[in-house]
């Protein structure tokens, strides 16, 4: 049990030196732009990348007596990305009996948070836009690798990164090609620091 422990640990610190590893690549690139824009030329709108997280446990706590509210740094990591124009979504299981659609399903998952939110401020829903994956069946439910595959495909030629609050996950997305992150870990970051996630989409923006 401690062996298979440790191994999440490691494979978790590797995914975290990778992004480092990547944003430092990226950097030089980044550093070489000229210093003055050309007012004439409006920028681009930033498509990547994505930045996907599973829910539970990972944005918003359930405590005992079923009440939700954001896990802590949740809301400032979702406005830091908000605020560098990074799209963000979810990967989310829920009943697949919840509708027969993605926004169905999606719509009745915001009315069950919603429920039961204490949370001073109201969960970012709208930072998320269609981009909130679940599973049309049992079968599709995480750990299976399709909610990633159909995610990662909306996406586009995107990086992918993935944040959730288990190692059994973060080793799942990593499988279908993510930059996968575990949350809220001693000693570490709680998120994966928004400014790596920024420069990770300079390899495909």
């Amino acid at each position: 049990m401690k062996r298979t422990t440790a191994r999440g640990r490691a494979r978790t610190g590797l995914a975290l030196g990778a992004a480092v590893t990547a944003a430092a690549l990226c950097a030089p690139a980044a550093a070489a732009a000229p210093a003055a824009a050309d007012p004439a030329r409006a920028p681009l709108p930033r498509t990547c990348p994505y930045a996907y997280f599973d829910l539970g446990e990972t944005l918003i706590h359930t405590a005992e007596d079923g009440s939700t509210d954001y896990r802590p740094g949740a809301r400032a990591h979702l406005r830091a990305l908000r605020e560098r124009h990074i799209k963000v979504g979810l990967i989310t299981n829920v009943p697949p009996a919840w509708g027969a659609t993605d926004a169905e399903r999606a719509a009745r998952l915001k009315k069950e948070v919603d429920a039961t939110w204490k949370g001073s401020v109201p969960f970012a829903w709208e930072d998320f836009g269609d981009r909130v994956h679940t599973p049309r069946t049992e079968a599709e439910r995480k750990p299976a690798p399709a909610l990633w595959q159909r995610a990662k495909k909306a996406s586009g030629r995107c990086v992918v990164v993935h944040q959730a609050e288990t190692a059994e996950e973060v080793r799942a997305a990593a499988a279908q090609g993510y930059v996968a992150y575990q949350v809220h870990r001693p000693l570490r970051p709680r998120f994966l620091p928004v400014p790596v996630i920024e420069l990770l989409g300079l390899a495909r923006g």
